[in-house]
């Protein structure tokens, strides 16, 4: 079989078996294509079977130098790893070169998020009583409210939103649900632009589906979208900071943990399989307590 068909394989078992989104299967295609690059580049490349310890070690050494960061090299090495799982399982290889593979950690940088006040501002600029100012003001205050990662709001519907209790049903990573609560303000901004906004965006455009967040020509926003939509908005601010797709959802755990929860709740809200995921959290709330330490404390 060539490797190609094998690739085909592996991406119809991600979006058939574990539904992950297109991006997710973009991100997988683009991690083993650039394994791939590299091996043709530097000495060849036989086929997937063919791929020994000596190849892999001298990919992390290129990824070294190459000085990228150290959640960029996890992603890649993991979805190699999977792929390899998934030529085992499917008996096309007996073993698999990525199992003993250990990473060096150069350090975790801290995520970056918005303080309350800067979220007021994001807030203050959806504003708006058009369609797509009720769509953004939703949108903003849905992730916030829930800190669900952008591929799992592009993918909301309509069912999955339970007003009467104040939850979402969220379709998380590797096929895993949770249900988060969310607020007052994300349910009277959902309302309103369910009333209005949606149903002007879908009514124009002859659309008719469940996806909650749409486009102006009524289609579901792509989690592209959702982040060209998120620069447009601190673009009508005063914050100098870029803005990335997880950095709402940073916010949203931060500002858990700084107003009193506990690590297990808000792991189980991020929807972590791991604790230690979380944790890095507790570095970002003790490193905003030494900043207000050190300005505040007179000596």
């Amino acid at each position: 079989m060539i490797e190609q068909e094998l690739i085909d394989k592996f991406v119809e078992n991600l979006m058939i078996n574990h539904h992950y989104s297109k991006e997710t299967k973009k991100s997988y295609l683009e991690d083993i294509d650039n394994f791939v690059s590299f091996l043709h580049q530097n000495g060849g490349f036989n086929g997937f079977t063919k791929v020994k310890r000596i190849d892999i070690e001298t990919y992390l050494t290129y990824l070294d130098e190459k000085d990228y960061a150290d959640e960029t090299v996890a992603r890649r090495i993991s979805a190699l790893r999977s792929f390899y799982n998934f030529l085992i399982k499917n008996d096309f290889i007996d073993a698999n070169p990525f199992d003993l593979v250990q990473l060096k950690h150069k350090g975790r940088k801290l995520p970056h998020y918005f303080y309350e006040k800067e979220m007021t501002q994001l807030f203050e600029a959806v504003q708006g009583d058009d369609p797509l100012s009720q769509r953004n003001s939703a949108l903003l205050e849905m992730l916030y409210a829930t800190g669900m990662r952008v591929s799992e709001c592009a993918n909301l519907l309509l069912d999955q939103l339970d007003f009467s209790n104040g939850i979402v049903l969220i379709h998380g990573k590797g096929d895993k649900d949770r249900y988060v609560p969310f607020g007052s303000y994300a349910q009277h901004a959902l309302k309103k632009y369910f009333d209005q906004g949606r149903k002007i965006l879908m009514t124009k455009n002859h659309q008719d589906h469940q996806y909650v967040f749409v486009n102006s020509r009524g289609q579901g926003l792509t989690s592209r979208g959702i982040e060209y939509i998120l620069d447009q908005i601190i673009k009508k601010t005063s914050l100098t900071s870029d803005i990335h797709p997880h950095m709402i959802r940073h916010t949203f755990a931060t500002h858990m943990l700084e107003h009193g929860a506990d690590l297990r709740t808000v792991q189980e809200l991020l929807g972590h399989s791991s604790l230690s995921t979380t944790q890095i959290y507790t570095h970002v709330t003790m490193d905003h307590l030494k900043k207000d330490y050190k300005k505040y404390f007179p000596r």
